[in-house]
């Protein structure tokens, strides 16, 4: 199976009050950290991102942007996601978002596992909708559900494609941890400090 990542970058990190995905942790920013456990897992990885994509130019990542930006919600990121992959032959996209700096090197192997046309993963009893496997074979779905009159929540969507839910332990530390505002990044900086990440 030829699965594409792809870094999701739609918000507009307004609790941080900079672009959260240019933050450092241990002198790595945050978006370098995503795209390296990324790489380890899937055949290429390529950044979807709303608004001026040009921010994102120095990163080293191809960026596609939203199709639908009509629609304020993560389901667009999912939607270019998996357009790009229809176009370019992959089987299926492993989305994750811009702010999660500790994902598992496992993440694919184990979304895989949920043998479903999609899989979210889960940690402390929260699903994190953004942080899953899709099929191509959605597209059609995912379109449909975009052209209703109220557009569906990311999570809702999760819910009416039936996805898998895996779980991940958060001992000794939650992989899924995103950083939204700055006293999230001190503690970002103090579990890889402690946990040499």
């Amino acid at each position: 199976m030829k699965i594409c990542a792809v870094i999701v970058a739609g918000g507009r990190s307004s609790r941080m009050g900079r672009e959260k995905a240019f933050e450092l942790i241990r002198g790595q920013t945050i978006l370098d950290r995503v795209a390296s456990c990324l790489r380890y897992q899937s055949a290429a990885v390529v950044l979807n991102a709303s608004g001026d994509v040009n921010r994102f130019h120095d990163m080293g990542l191809s960026v596609i942007p939203d199709i639908r930006t009509d629609i304020a919600t993560p389901l667009a990121g999912v939607h270019a996601a998996l357009n790009h992959a229809r176009e370019n032959g992959f089987d299926a996209v492993l989305t994750a978002p811009s702010d999660a700096p500790f994902l598992p090197r496992d993440l694919l192997k184990r979304l895989l596992g949920g043998q479903r046309p999609a899989a979210i993963a889960a940690s402390c009893g929260q699903q994190h909708y953004l942080t899953g496997l899709w099929s191509h074979e959605l597209l059609p779905e995912i379109e449909r559900a975009l052209s209703e009159p109220r557009t569906p929540r990311l999570q809702d969507w999760v819910r009416l494609c039936g996805a898998a839910v895996v779980e991940w332990p958060a001992e000794p530390y939650d992989p899924f941890f995103n950083v939204n505002t700055p006293q999230e990044l001190a503690e970002a900086e103090r579990i890889a400090a402690e946990f040499s990440l």
